[in-house]
């Protein structure tokens, strides 16, 4: 049975006109290693944990603007968001197409609330917080191309949607200095034109070479600042974008593999607990790749190489075919897998890793079209504090869309999708006094 929302009701959880608050035990483990009887042995204790969650559910006006807006993702998101606000459809050779939200997590995906009657009972995902309608998002943003959104999605071969607009062309000139002062100020006009009470910025423009991170340039945030003040040619686009969204305390996710979130850019946000994400939007080959891995190294089975192949020909294939924005992307996709491998020590000895070898061409005749192939060799055997906090600046909640999960120093790195998505769910579940998902369904057992 599906249901379009719920209300939790518990000694736990209390509704006010602007929060929820929700007071949730977390149910964890310490382990310790000692000496019982004369032989070392590792000890599990089962512990709880409480921990009070308040939620503002006041939906915000939200703007979202993208660095690389007239690209193949920021003008297909923008036409796709305008196409359902608008409730646009056209014609293809099978159907006359309606816009939908399909593929989207909030908005087309259902999260399990109980039983009723001895039928699961789900809900939409969007269901469990106030969310951000997306048909209310307003769009701007930067870019150096001069085509508006109606021919930039005709580039990305979207051009069935009869949509008109304008992409404004940006080049911030000047030293770093005034480049970020400058998109500070982008941003100022942008949320006072707009009205919109909160901005996020996107960067969805093309991959950057790796940054050097050097002692005394970028390494802290007094170094890195400094280093703009001096108009250091090896701080990055990106990174300019980051600092300046930083500095505002805007929101600021990185969509692409370079690294934008140098030491002192971290240290930056973690010090103005300013939200930042990253690395590298998670979308196709790699997320199917992430669930293969997961599936078999669960299972027992043992990949011993994995070979991807990609070829493409749009800006974004000729831009990596450069060597040193080529390993950016490699790097991203290379270490997707690495979780997954060190949870399995029977599996694998200490230090060993599956071939994996990452492949891009450039093709200009595809086009946008891109083509993923995955070879997977596997074996089977021998033979073969007391006061609300926000949450930690660097948002490793925002996992499950990114290649290259970002995470704080000392923190595990997930890539496994189930883990992921389950982590996404279960932190919201939580803001409102809903125990985690855990698929045991004991009342049935």
């Amino acid at each position: 049975m599906f249901i379009e929302s719920f209300k939790v009701e518990s000694p736990n959880v209390k509704y006010t006109e602007s929060e929820i608050h929700s007071v949730y035990n977390y149910q964890t483990t310490d382990l310790v290693h000692e000496n019982r009887n004369g032989t070392y042995q590792w000890i599990v204790k089962p512990k709880t944990v409480k921990y009070e969650f308040k939620t503002d559910t006041r939906v915000p006006k939200l703007g979202v603007m993208l660095v690389g807006w007239g690209g193949n993702n920021g003008s297909t998101l923008t036409g796709g968001v305008i196409a359902n606000r608008e409730g646009i459809s056209w014609a293809t050779k099978d159907k006359v197409q309606q816009a939908n939200y399909f593929g989207s997590l909030t908005q087309a995906s259902t999260i399990r609330v109980g039983s009723f009657n001895g039928e699961e009972i789900h809900a939409p995902f969007k269901s469990l917080l106030p969310m951000v309608n997306p048909d209310d998002i307003v769009f701007g943003g930067w870019d150096i191309s001069d085509l508006n959104l109606a021919d930039a999605m005709a580039r990305a071969k979207i051009s069935l949607l009869p949509i008109k607009g304008h992409v404004p062309t940006t080049v911030i000139k000047g030293t770093t200095k005034e480049q970020v002062q400058q998109i500070i100020k982008d941003i100022r006009e942008f949320k006072e034109v707009n009205k919109v009470d909160k901005v996020v910025v996107l960067w969805t423009a093309n991959t950057e070479r790796y940054s050097n991170v050097i002692v005394g340039l970028n390494d802290t945030m007094e170094n890195l600042l400094a280093s703009v003040e001096k108009n250091e040619a090896e701080i990055s686009p990106s990174t300019l974008y980051a600092i300046a969204c930083v500095l505002e305390n805007i929101p600021f996710i990185n969509g692409s593999p370079q690294n934008t979130f140098v030491p002192g850019l971290i240290d930056l946000a973690i010090k103005r607990n300013s939200l930042i994400g990253g690395d590298d939007f998670k979308s196709g080959q790699t997320k199917m790749k992430s669930v293969l891995v997961d599936f078999l190294v669960g299972a027992g089975i043992k990949p011993t190489s994995i070979v991807s192949y990609n070829h493409l020909g749009n800006n974004d294939g000729m831009n990596l075919s450069a060597p040193q924005t080529f390993r950016s992307k490699e790097i991203s996709k290379s270490n997707v897998v690495d979780d997954m491998v060190s949870s399995n020590a029977i599996l694998y000895e200490p230090g060993e890793h599956p071939d994996h070898v990452v492949v891009i061409k450039y093709v200009p005749y595809v086009g946008d079209s891109k083509r993923a192939m995955d070879d997977t060799r596997i074996q089977l055997k021998a033979e073969g504090e007391d006061k609300f906090h926000s949450f930690h600046p660097v948002a490793t909640i925002l996992s499950y869309l990114t290649k290259a999960p970002l995470v704080p120093p000392g923190t595990p790195v997930v890539n496994a999708l189930a883990k992921q998505r389950a982590m996404l769910e279960n932190i919201m579940r939580a803001c409102v006094g809903l125990a985690p998902e855990n698929n045991m369904i004991l009342e049935y057992k």
